[in-house]
């Protein structure tokens, strides 16, 4: 086991995280993992499905009580338990996937975007019909006016913002099947391309009209946009960039103009092979899968944070040597570049059975192995 000076190591991991990870006054790597919540039941020993909605009460309970121990082990609180009761939460907009004929499915494990498009003439009679329907009445619950003034009235609170989606080749082969898509790029380009116009199209509409409910003037919302799109590996980059790739810069130019604007893709997938495309997006914020390293990564996006390298299987199954192992070969790979910005995580999601002891072994391999 290696030492760990936990006050140390908090005290230079808030320096570490200045300027995007990327401060010269740093004196050791960025550590990007603040678990998550789902690694409660694990942790606690108790029953519960993580990837699926927790009764609030209960939660709070369940992260109190995780928070708790996290002091113990590793010196801070980890999750937020001040979240909202239901009666200060606004009704949900319907989402991007819905309005391209798909439905959000809870099974027994996890949330699962579907659809019944199954051939080119449902997909062109899809796009067809988009083309005469209203997105902002599609998009808006019913009763929202009503309940959108009694919460601010309230709460004073505003509508939440749209500054994230499912990625588009991730979207687009939730709603078309993986293989039909990838056929669809190859044999009707012309169709595919016109799929990808309507999701950009949708994409910044929607965040438009999200702004507009929350009462932003023209040109006052926040600015950033970041997408998640794990399926964007299994195409070439030809493809990718014919179909993706136009979605990114359209939605970047519009909602991300400034160089600091957040320009974020999260990929946990092998995915390596779209670096160069995605490196003329100036991105400045990645999380790619666990065999993209960073000096990969760096050679291609010189302004990117690199939010990885960790295995999050090696996270889950709380395999110390290996996270150790890893650590080291993540600070090692960027110290060789003679840059900095690498902020320790995991590449993908951080699973339950993720333990608080492993973290605890990332924070002291990070002490250990990761000085600048």
């Amino acid at each position: 086991m290696l030492p760990l000076d936990i006050a140390r190591f908090w005290k230079e991991d808030e320096i570490a995280h200045r300027d995007n990870c990327f401060s010269q006054e740093a004196t050791q790597v960025a550590l990007g993992i603040r678990m998550s919540p789902e690694c409660v039941y694990t942790e606690l020993g108790e029953p519960g499905k993580p990837w699926l909605t927790e009764d609030p009460t209960r939660a709070r309970e369940l992260f109190r009580r995780y928070n708790d121990k996290a002091e113990r082990i590793v010196g801070i609180r980890l999750l937020f338990e001040d979240f909202p009761t239901p009666d200060q939460i606004y009704p949900p907009y319907r989402r991007i996937g819905e309005w391209f004929g798909g439905r959000y499915i809870e099974n027994s494990i996890s949330e699962w975007l579907e659809s019944d498009i199954k051939t080119l003439q449902e997909l062109e009679k899809m796009l067809d019909q988009l083309e005469r329907t209203d997105l902002r009445e599609f998009m808006l619950p019913p009763g929202w006016e009503a309940e959108k003034r009694r919460i601010q009235e309230t709460y004073g609170t505003q509508p939440p913002g749209v500054r994230h989606i499912r990625g588009p080749v991730t979207l687009a082969m939730s709603i078309f099947g993986v293989e039909p898509f990838i056929y669809l790029c190859l044999d009707e380009p012309e169709l595919a391309q016109r799929f990808s116009a309507a999701i950009a199209d949708a994409t910044v509409r929607m965040a438009e009209i999200a702004d507009e409910e929350a009462g932003y003037a023209p040109g006052e919302a926040p600015h950033g946009f970041s997408f998640a799109d794990d399926n964007c590996c299994l195409l070439t980059p030809e493809m990718y960039e014919m179909f993706g790739y136009p979605i990114l810069k359209r939605v970047f130019e519009h909602f991300s103009p400034d160089p600091d604007d957040k320009r974020y893709q999260h990929s946990d997938s092998a995915m390596g092979h779209l670096l160069p495309i995605l490196g003329r997006l100036d991105l400045n914020g990645v999380n790619f899968g666990p065999t993209v390293m960073a000096d990969e990564i760096r050679k291609h996006m010189p302004l990117a944070r690199i939010d990885g390298c960790i295995a999050p299987f090696t996270f889950m199954r709380n395999e110390e040597e290996n996270l150790i192992a890893e650590v080291k070969r993540d600070c090692e790979n960027i110290r060789k570049t003679g840059t900095r910005g690498l902020n320790i995580s995991t590449a993908g999601s951080i699973n339950d059975g993720s333990s608080l002891q492993s973290m605890r072994v990332i924070m002291a391999a990070i002490q250990e192995f990761g000085r600048y």
